[in-house]
């Protein structure tokens, strides 16, 4: 179907798994839409103390009030249908008000291929934006299926799946190993396939200089920044920290664990249990202002996801987060977080508690070590991973969908060109310059105040 060239397309992007601008990926999608001449809309969830319905950067963003929690299958199920149909019903509010001529639906969860189908009667194209791997996400869970209902549930997933890649007019991947599973599993022709990484826009995401107690009189400062589901695995940082401070005696040390999710409470209580309260701090959800902060004075980043069928081939975007702050980390080996962090992290068996608490206290105790693997990182996200050239490829998506080649206007702009350097607000935290000479200075810095110098 020839859908005509217009000045202004309309794309409305749904969103389940979190809200808007809080989703980092989804809002870097909304900006280089926007800033290519594009009218987007976002249907989402609403956050504590969100309002309804917002304008943010041209960006109209519709939120509904998030399922009742409730638990296991069931529970799966309710959140599914009451998000789909509060989705479905917001969708007729934008079309009414601003209009869209394609969806894209993020996952989790594949279910809004029907919602697709129902608007392609009116003419609107279909983009998935396949954030997950659900099959993979079930078996990392629950294990290979052996139960009658575990086989249903698992072949369900593979379905809903299949009919989504059917339904997409282009698919967006996050990595190689999700664009090798949409050409396979999902029978997608290689070049309606398209790789958009979630990549850190570096000129917004990058060191600042940090609030002098943010440290709270630590010796050395950890960091996590992510969900805190089943499958994040956050429970290996508080072994973590129980093994240098109670066992190498490490009682300097200190973890900070931003993010939120189905396990923050049971964390909490795990900590406790631990005796970590005076070493472990539990953020909560937070914004990018205290985000920078804590990856700025922080000494390692830890990336506590274990191998298992999703993890492995997904892209851990914490790792690509640590770098842009120019903040060594260690991981689990894991296909593709070693293929984020390259040679500007430290990588460890899965499943070794030992090793990881080895290669954490080998950074601790090596000042030099910490100063290279910094700028090695901030070196590898700025040139190779950095969001302008995933979001040319994102946007060149729609532009060859909507027949909407670029012109010299459009060619003028972000993110074609480079986006001007964010700068701070005048009583807002001062940048680190990301010229070679102070960035280096900034890192060792940090690195001699993690070793209770200056």
């Amino acid at each position: 179907m020839e859908v005509p060239r217009m000045r202004h397309p309309r794309v409305l992007i749904i969103v389940q798994n979190l809200p808007v601008p809080l989703d980092r990926r989804v809002w870097l999608e909304c900006q280089a839409l926007t800033a290519q001449g594009y009218r987007v809309s976002v249907i989402c969830p609403k956050g504590p103390g969100d309002p309804r319905f917002e304008v943010i950067d041209g960006v109209a963003i519709y939120k509904y009030r998030p399922a009742p929690d409730a638990q296991g299958v069931a529970g799966f199920v309710v959140e599914f249908v009451w998000s789909w149909v509060r989705t479905a019903l917001l969708s007729l509010r934008v079309w009414r008000e601003r209009g869209f001529d394609v969806i894209q639906a993020c996952n989790p969860p594949d279910t809004y291929w029907l919602l697709a189908r129902l608007w392609r009667t009116r003419g609107v194209r279909f983009v998935f934006d396949q954030h997950d791997l659900n099959p993979e996400l079930f078996l990392s869970r629950f294990g290979a299926p052996t139960s009658l209902s575990q086989r249903i549930q698992y072949r369900g997933l593979l379905w809903l799946e299949r009919m989504t890649y059917r339904t997409a007019d282009r698919v967006i991947s996050t990595n190689a190993s999700y664009k090798r599973v949409a050409e396979t599993r999902g029978d997608r022709e290689p070049a309606t396939v398209t790789i958009v990484r979630s990549g850190p826009d570096t000129t917004v995401m990058r060191p600042i200089y940090p609030e002098p107690e943010i440290r709270a009189g630590a010796d050395h400062l950890l960091v996590y920044l992510g969900i805190m589901g089943p499958q994040d695995n956050v429970d290996v940082v508080l072994a973590l920290v129980d093994e240098l401070v109670h066992r190498r005696a490490r009682t300097g040390v200190r973890a900070v664990l931003m993010g939120f999710g189905d396990c923050l409470e049971g964390l909490k209580a795990r900590s406790s249990e631990l005796g970590l309260d005076e070493h472990v701090l539990f953020t909560g959800r937070v914004g990018p202002g205290t985000i920078a902060q804590y990856l700025s004075a922080a000494d390692v980043g830890i990336g506590p996801d274990e191998k298992s069928p999703l993890n492995d081939v997904s892209t851990m975007n914490k790792t690509m987060e640590y770098m842009a702050y120019a903040l060594p980390s260690v991981s689990f080996d894991l296909v593709e977080t070693r293929m984020s962090g390259g040679d500007a992290a430290l990588y460890v068996p899965s499943g070794d508690p030992g090793a990881f608490a080895d290669a954490v206290e080998s950074l601790l105790d090596n000042a030099q070590g910490r100063v290279a693997l910094g700028l090695a990182a901030r070196e590898r996200v700025a040139t190779e991973l950095d969001w302008r050239a995933q979001a040319q490829s994102y946007v060149g998506v729609f532009d060859d969908l909507m027949k909407n080649a670029p012109d010299g206007e459009r060619r003028a702009d972000w993110p074609f060109q480079p986006r001007p350097s964010a700068q701070p607000a005048e009583d807002g935290p001062r940048f680190v310059g990301l010229d070679s000479d102070e960035l280096g200075a900034f890192i060792a810095a940090r690195a001699r105040r993690g070793d209770g110098v200056g």
